[in-house]
C-alpha cells in the first residue's frame, strides 16, 4: 500500500475508520447550526483543537493528547519508524489547529488547495502580493516535511485573519507525498492553484492575459531578477519551479489545476519562459521580436555570421546546425536544440518571435495535429533562406 492509499484509508468508510479531525469539526460547528443554534465548536473539539496547538513544534507521536485525534492508524508490531501519513496526519493537524485557532467559523474547506488559500489571500490585500509570493515560495522550496511544516505555521496566522479556509484533506494528502515522488505533482498544483487569471470581466472579457515576454520591459527595476528566476527552471518540469509561477499566464480547467495537471501549453509556456529570458540577458532593447519565426532569426544569425570575421564556413555550419534542429522528433528534441540557438541569437542580438516558438513547442508533437511540424519545418526553412541571402 503506498502512502496516499494509507491517506486515501483513514477517511470515513462504512464501519472502517472516522472522518478525520478537521472534518469532524466541521460537521459538529454545521449540526449547532442545524438544531437553530449559535453555530459553534462543541466542547470536544474545541478540547482538541487546544491539543492540536499544543503539538507544534513537537515530533509526530510524542504527544499524548493528540493521539486520540489521530485517524491514521498505526499497526501493532509494524516497524519502529512512523508511517509516512501518521507524520503527515500530525503536521495537517497542528496546521488545522493553529488556523482554527480564533476563528469563529471553520477553516477546513473542501476544494481549496493551497495556491488557491494564498491567491486569496492576495487579492484580499491583507499581504503584499510580493510578501503572499515570498511565503509561498519559502514553503514550495522546502527540503523535507519537517522545513515545510515550519514555513506553513508561519502562513496560518494571516490566513485566519483574512478569513480564509482551506481543505485539510487535500493538504493532508500532500504532505503525505511530500518526500517522494508526488512532490512535482503538489509543487505544480500549488502554483497552477496561484497563478489562475480568473475570468476578464468587462471590456476585457474574453481576452487572454497577455504572455510575460510581451509584457516584459527591459528598462523596469524588476527585470534583472526576474529573468534569472526564469532562468532556473531551464531543465526543470515545467510548474514545479515556484520562482517562475508568478511569470505564468497559461489558462486551464480549474479541475485541471487542482490536479496539477502536466499539459502541453504549460510545457510550452515553462520552455518559452527559459529561453527568453536566457535570449533577453544583457540587453536593454526587447528580444522578443514579433514575426521572426526561429528560421527567419537563424538566418539572420547565419547572414551576420557570413559577414563577419567567422566566415562562410561558420554561417554553413551553423545552416547544418538548424538543419538538424528542423529534424527533432518530439517536444523535448526541439526544445533541447532550441536551448542551443537561443545564445547565439542573444551574443548576435537576434531577436525571436516568442508568440510563434510558444506555439510551435504546443503543436510540434501532437497527435491531434499531425500535420504541424511538418508545415512548420517546411517554413522555417522558407525563413532561414531568405533572411540568410537577403
Amino acid at each position: 500500500m503506498t502512502s496516499l492509499d494509507s491517506a486515501r484509508g483513514a477517511r470515513s468508510s462504512k464501519g472502517r475508520t472516522r472522518p478525520f479531525f478537521w472534518e469532524e469539526a466541521v460537521q459538529d460547528w454545521q449540526a449547532t447550526r442545524a438544531d437553530g443554534r449559535r453555530p459553534e465548536f462543541s466542547e470536544y473539539v474545541a478540547r482538541n483543537l487546544k491539543a492540536l496547538r499544543e503539538g507544534v513544534g513537537r515530533e509526530a507521536g510524542t504527544v499524548a493528547s493528540m493521539r486520540t485525534v489521530h485517524r491514521v492508524l498505526l499497526v501493532d508490531g509494524g516497524p519502529d519508524r512512523l508511517p509516512a501519513s501518521y507524520v503527515a496526519e500530525h503536521y495537517a493537524l497542528t496546521l488545522f489547529g493553529l488556523h482554527q485557532h480564533a476563528a469563529s467559523d471553520p477553516v477546513h474547506q473542501a476544494g481549496i488547495g493551497l495556491g488557491t488559500a494564498c491567491l486569496r489571500l492576495r487579492r484580499s490585500e491583507s499581504l503584499t502580493q510580493a510578501s503572499v509570493e515570498r511565503r509561498l515560495i519559502a514553503a514550495a522550496t522546502a527540503q523535507d516535511l519537517h522545513e515545510l511544516a515550519q514555513h506553513l505555521q508561519r502562513l496560518m496566522p494571516f490566513l485566519r485573519q483574512a478569513g480564509i479556509g482551506m481543505d485539510y484533506t487535500r493538504l493532508f494528502q500532500e504532505l503525505t507525498g511530500w518526500d517522494g515522488p508526488e512532490r512535482n505533482r503538489v509543487l505544480r498544483a500549488w502554483g497552477l492553484q496561484y497563478t489562475d487569471p480568473g475570468k476578464p470581466e468587462g471590456d476585457r472579457a474574453g481576452e487572454e492575459p497577455a504572455p510575460y515576454w510581451a509584457a516584459f520591459d527591459p528598462g523596469s527595476r524588476d527585470a534583472a531578477a526576474e529573468l534569472a528566476a526564469l532562468r532556473s527552471g531551464t531543465g526543470r518540469e515545467a510548474g514545479t519551479v515556484a520562482a517562475m509561477w508568478p511569470f505564468h499566464r497559461t489558462r486551464m480547467a480549474s479541475e485541471w489545476r487542482d490536479r496539477g495537471s502536466l499539459t502541453r501549453d504549460l510545457k510550452a509556456e515553462h520552455v518559452a519562459l527559459t529561453l527568453f529570458a536566457r535570449h533577453q540577458q544583457t540587453h536593454a532593447g526587447r528580444m522578443h521580436l514579433p514575426k521572426a519565426s526561429p528560421g527567419t532569426a537563424a538566418g539572420q544569425l547565419a547572414r551576420k555570421t557570413a559577414a563577419g570575421g567567422e566566415g562562410k564556413s561558420a554561417a554553413a555550419s551553423l545552416e547544418r546546425r538548424f538543419g538538424v534542429l528542423l529534424t527533432s522528433a518530439d517536444f523535448d528534441e526541439l526544445a533541447a536544440h532550441l536551448r542551443s540557438l537561443v545564445p547565439l541569437l542573444n551574443r548576435a542580438g537576434v531577436g525571436l518571435d516568442y508568440d510563434l516558438l510558444h506555439s510551435a513547442l504546443r503543436v510540434w508533437d501532437d497527435p491531434r495535429r499531425p500535420d504541424a511540424a511538418s508545415r512548420l519545418r517546411q517554413q522555417w526553412d522558407r525563413d532561414f533562406h531568405r533572411a540568410a541571402t537577403s
